[in-house]
């Protein structure tokens, strides 16, 4: 068997493998990155990138039938429109194969080695790569360093595996058809994100949750206006209600009085989270310290075992791609001799639903467990010009910050587009910026960006459009 030696090993090529990777590259440290599919991991195949092709295409659906029902404002009409699944499900395989192709190529440019197999962990110095469809094909790699970056998979219901008409968000993102009539199990991000897009392609959608709303993650007033556009497509919510499993084609479900009932359905979204990946590579054989389901890291991400880190889902939440990156990044430039620690101001969290949701910092409940004083205000979107240009005027922008010095502390908006403001958002909270200086910088009109500006001005009790 073929060894070879290196002084950083990456296992897992998702966000945080490939960033780790081509940071390492680019300051010299020898790095083999171990990836058993395509580079770029869930977010980038499976995830972040293939959902928001869908969402989108979805969206287009959507508008094009509402032109043809003569029902747009804009005075837009046309012929009924039609959906070829099949080159949608093209597009988006492009867009993902241009994806990973890019970052194969970024790996080779900053001369990181990219072995394709699945690793499977001898010791903490060692790891043995089998190759896809070939047991006879294998390497054992040594190196210096270890970096964990499995990623995570779909938490699976024991009483409804995954399967037959059970499908995971991974068999949702590559439609053959729509169904008829889908239930999604999980009204969290993931499976709302999906049954809002399955709905806009035309399927009748059921979601069930256990919790009595809809995103009990996100606070109250966030999810309003994304429960009232659900309502409008139509989507029907089962909040308060457990799913019991199968019952032929059928799912049977129990509410909160106790009243069982059955739901059609031709195809069922488990999306009830997700878990870090931790079996099946040999994980078990470094018995490192576990924090529930994750790996225990430090805010280096080391492990208990020394020169073995972990990033990503596998050091548990927030599970999201930029955490994972931020943190791959850190840990190549350490292994490089620099002193780095993983102690960000605020991580931005987006739920691409219709419309869109972003949390940065600490809501006004999260400031008051922890007894800060604070200042808050919102700005809605129904009084911003460009909200009202793009028909989209539910929603606000929100400020949170110390009473005592206007140190702004968190961000939360609700509306069409407003992912796109999270980077200020988190900008300003890692500079430490005062509400004065977000009313003070001239913001540009008209942009939805304005609404940050006036949210900042009302609680400094001079908005100047409310």
């Amino acid at each position: 068997m073929e060894t070879l030696h290196t002084t950083l090993l990456i296992i897992g090529g998702g966000p945080g493998g490939y960033v780790a990777g081509i940071r390492a590259g680019q300051l010299n440290v020898p790095t083999i990155l171990v990836e058993g599919a395509s580079p770029g991991g869930t977010c980038l195949n499976i995830g972040c990138i293939p959902s928001k092709a869908l969402i989108h295409a979805a969206d287009e659906f959507c508008k094009a039938r509402s032109y043809a029902a003569e029902t747009s404002p804009l005075g837009i009409t046309g012929s009924e429109p039609r959906i070829d699944l099949e080159r949608t499900v093209a597009w988006k395989d492009g867009i993902v194969k241009k994806l990973t192709g890019g970052v194969g190529a970024l790996l080779k440019k900053n001369g990181v080695k990219l072995v394709e197999g699945w690793a499977t962990i001898l010791d903490g110095k060692t790891v043995e790569v089998r190759q896809e469809g070939d047991a006879e094909a294998s390497v054992r790699i040594r190196c210096e360093h270890m970096l964990l970056a499995a990623g995570s998979v779909p938490v699976e219901l024991p009483f409804m595996p995954f399967g037959g008409p059970v499908i995971s968000s991974t068999e949702a993102l590559s439609p053959s058809g729509v169904p008829q009539r889908l239930v999604v199990v999980g009204a969290g991000y993931i499976g709302l994100e999906l049954g809002t897009a399955y709905r806009k392609l035309g399927a009748q959608v059921t979601v069930v949750e256990a919790a009595d709303r809809i995103l009990p993650a996100y606070d109250a007033d966030l999810v309003k206006p994304v429960a009232a556009a659900l309502g409008r497509l139509g989507v029907e919510l089962r909040l308060g209600t457990s799913v019991l499993g199968m019952d032929g084609s059928n799912v049977r479900v129990r509410d909160a009085s106790g009243v069982e009932a059955l739901l059609e359905a031709d195809c069922v979204l488990v999306a009830v989270g997700r878990k870090p990946r931790t079996t099946g590579w040999g994980l078990e054989n470094l018995m490192l310290d576990m924090d529930g389901r994750a790996i225990k890291v430090d805010n280096q991400c080391r492990t208990s075992m020394r020169n073995v880190w972990a990033i990503g889902d596998l050091a548990g939440e927030p599970m999201l791609a930029h955490r994972a990156m931020a943190q791959g990044e850190m840990v190549a430039e350490i292994v490089s001799g620099k002193r780095r620690h993983f102690e960000p101001a605020a991580i931005p969290a987006v739920c691409f639903t219709d419309p869109e949701i972003v949390v940065v910092g600490m809501s006004p409940l999260d400031a008051d467990k922890a007894g800060i004083e604070i200042v808050t205000a919102n700005f809605p979107f129904s009084a911003n010009g460009r909200a009202m240009t793009i028909e989209s005027t539910d929603g606000f922008v929100r400020v949170v910050a110390r009473k005592s010095d206007h140190r702004i502390i968190g961000w939360q908006a609700v509306g069409g587009a407003v992912s796109e403001l999270a980077a200020g958002f988190t900008q300003s909270i890692e500079l430490g910026a005062q509400l004065e200086d977000i009313a003070g910088t001239i913001h540009a009109h008209p942009t939805l960006g304005e609404a940050v500006q006036e949210a900042a001005l009302r609680a400094l009790g001079h908005a100047l459009h409310i």
